[in-house]
């Protein structure tokens, strides 16, 4: 397992040591929560913050970091003329540019693989150039939310890994409703944050079921061909494909319309507390095997699919599966 360290970058407390060293060197302070905000346009600020990473990756033989609150680097309008003085950058955001673009040279000296996550807000194309992993903002128990943020970080981020913010839920849930903190964010990362021993029976068989799942397709999921349907609507319906495989999540009562020639492999997914799945064909697709799962993995129906154009409504259960193979 690949093991991580969470960094504040920008914050330097009022009881550590270092606040002596760079009380004179701050953007800003916040009194009420004890802390300052260290302007990256001195050079000692920028050393003193990649040392501190330098040393940990070293020492404690760290894979990465979590570098967290970037977007707390910003100069204050009072301040707008406080330049000189030893600083060597008068703009804010170019400090911080040489600040990270020098914190990424010299971890992958001692690590090339260095696994560097940032979060939701300040991630963006051009974050790709310091960090490998983004993750939605904080939004635990939420899975509405942690879909259109992951959807959002996968329409900018390119090839860079997108994860979920950590999936909570309460153990006295319906297992359906547990379920739809996995399958909203099966075009991610999916980070679990619950405690499984204090999960009943059917919520860990359930989680086993989906991460199965989320291992079995992940080529599909995150490196298949993404179309994130009505973002206006967050996004109720999500599709991923390559030349074998076509995975449809449903968030809401809506149409999957499959106006395209067909892969061999069709998966379904319910991601509703409602029973069914419409499905919209253009044109016949032969026949089909079609097995259908609950949101435990139990097959509740296995039979022949005759894939003629037309509407078809596919009885899958709240957070289940529909698999359609055969048919080429």
């Amino acid at each position: 397992m690949k093991y991580m360290l969470w960094y504040s970058v920008p914050y330097v407390g009022r009881h550590s040591k270092a606040w002596h060293r760079f009380r004179d060197k701050m953007l800003y302070t916040i009194e009420s929560r004890g802390y300052g905000v260290v302007d990256p346009r001195y050079p000692e600020v920028r050393e003193y913050l990649i040392s501190l990473y330098e040393t940990a990756i070293q020492e404690w033989n760290l894979d990465g970091f979590k570098l967290d609150f970037v977007d707390s680097f910003y100069l204050p309008e009072e301040k707008k003329h406080d330049v000189g003085r030893g600083r060597d950058y008068v703009s804010v955001p170019e400090a911080v540019d040489r600040l990270m673009s020098d914190i990424m040279d010299r971890l992958r000296r001692i690590n090339q693989n260095v696994m560097i996550e940032f979060r939701q807000s300040y991630v963006g194309p051009y974050m790709r150039k310091y960090g490998n992993m983004f993750r939605a903002a904080d939004c635990p128990n939420d899975s509405i939310e942690n879909r259109v943020r992951t959807i959002d970080i996968r329409l900018l981020c390119g090839d860079t890994a997108a994860h979920s913010d950590m999936l909570m839920w309460h153990p006295e849930e319906p297992v359906e409703s547990a379920a739809q903190q996995l399958i909203n964010v099966l075009f991610a990362v999916p980070q679990l944050s619950v405690l499984l021993e204090r999960l009943p029976a059917e919520h860990v068989k359930m989680t086993a079921f989906w991460l199965a799942f989320w291992n079995d397709h992940r080529s599909v999921l995150l490196d298949g061909r993404l179309e994130p349907h009505n973002p206006e609507l967050m996004y109720p319906l999500v599709l991923a494909s390559n030349t074998a495989k076509l995975i449809a999540a449903v968030y809401h009562r809506t149409v999957v319309t499959l106006d395209r020639d067909l892969p061999e492999t069709i998966i379904l997914v319910n991601g509703t507390r409602s029973d069914g799945v419409i499905m919209e064909l253009d044109r016949d697709g032969g026949s089909r095997t079609i097995e259908i799962k609950d949101c435990m993995g139990n097959v509740v129906e296995q039979s022949v699919f005759h894939m003629q154009a037309g509407v078809h409504s596919l009885p899958v259960p709240p957070a289940g599966i529909a698999t359609l193979t055969g048919g080429i």
